[in-house]
């Protein structure tokens, strides 16, 4: 069964989607492949408490790695994709091609860009820190302003 909360962040509002209680989601507003609110279950407050709490702590720069247990729905090599990027330090970036090359399928960065953008736990699964083969900020569900955010917020610089 699943539920869903929406909670405050430095982001804007965050939808966070849990099925039988495990976190599978979370999304921000005019996020691309966002799911259709209806998918999300009713709402329930309650089952979030860990979740919002780690949250909080990442926000307040206390957190680095989050440990709430995840249910990530997609397929065998998107799952591949999102515990790699799971890998990424705080603070850090990898590139496409790097990821591919961990993956060991060096030509698939392509398909690797294509597996991040469809992670369905923004933030927590770090998709943000996934960036061009130049250095450049390329496609964040979220936009490009919010991955640059995360990544100065990460990198030391102040969220207000």
């Amino acid at each position: 069964m699943k539920q869903h909360t929406v909670t405050d962040s430095p982001y804007g509002p965050l939808t966070l989607v849990a099925d039988d209680g495990v976190l599978c989601g979370l999304y921000m507003t005019d996020q691309r492949h966002r799911p259709p609110e209806e998918s999300f279950g009713t709402r329930d407050d309650t089952v979030f408490t860990e979740t919002e709490e780690q949250l909080k702590a990442y926000f307040a720069g206390e957190l680095k790695e989050f440990t709430v247990e995840l249910r990530l729905n997609g397929t065998p090599f998107q799952r591949t994709v999102w515990d790699e990027l799971r890998r990424i330090p705080y603070g850090e970036t990898r590139t496409y091609g790097r990821l591919a090359g961990i993956l060991g399928a060096p030509a698939a960065s392509r398909a690797v860009g294509l597996a991040n953008g469809r992670n369905p736990i923004g933030i927590i699964v770090p998709c943000h820190r996934v960036i061009g083969a130049n250095g450049s900020l390329t496609g964040y569900g979220g936009g490009l302003e919010r991955k640059q955010r995360l990544l100065d917020f990460e990198r030391g610089a102040s969220l207000f």
